[in-house]
């Protein structure tokens, strides 16, 4: 046999394996609940969901206006955008980062989520 055939038959039979075990691997995640982040953007956004969440009262206020609401939040924090070029900075003994997503109308808002070591608090939320 050429090498030709057995370099196609080798890739074609790498090409299957590998199909096969992330298929394997990606539904044993998600039947056990495991989101795999290696992205900065997506490990940022991972560890503000999974700590206890507050809201300032500056934000409270804004979400009584009734513009946005808390799926609008939760959303922006699953799907957000973070800004790093303003974001991960020092601020009243936690992170300041800044998160860009867009509420259920299509409107542009920006979250202000200061990180703390065992919680997050919702500082801000800007209409753009």
């Amino acid at each position: 046999m050429k090498f030709k055939f057995k370099l196609a038959y080798y890739l074609i039979g790498l090409m299957l394996g590998v199909y096969f075990v992330t298929q394997f691997l990606q539904s044993k995640a998600e039947a056990s609940g495991v989101e795999f982040c290696y992205f900065p953007n997506c490990r940022v956004l991972q560890d503000i969901r999974k700590k206890p969440f507050d809201i300032d009262s500056v934000a409270q206020a804004t979400l009584e206006e009734k513009w946005v609401n808390l799926d609008d939040i939760k959303n922006t924090l699953k799907y957000g955008d973070v800004d790093f070029s303003k974001s991960n900075k020092p601020y009243k003994r936690g992170k300041l980062y800044i998160i860009e997503g867009k509420t259920s109308q299509n409107q542009d808002i920006t979250l202000s989520v200061i990180n703390f070591e065992n919680r997050a608090v919702l500082e801000n939320i800007k209409k753009e």
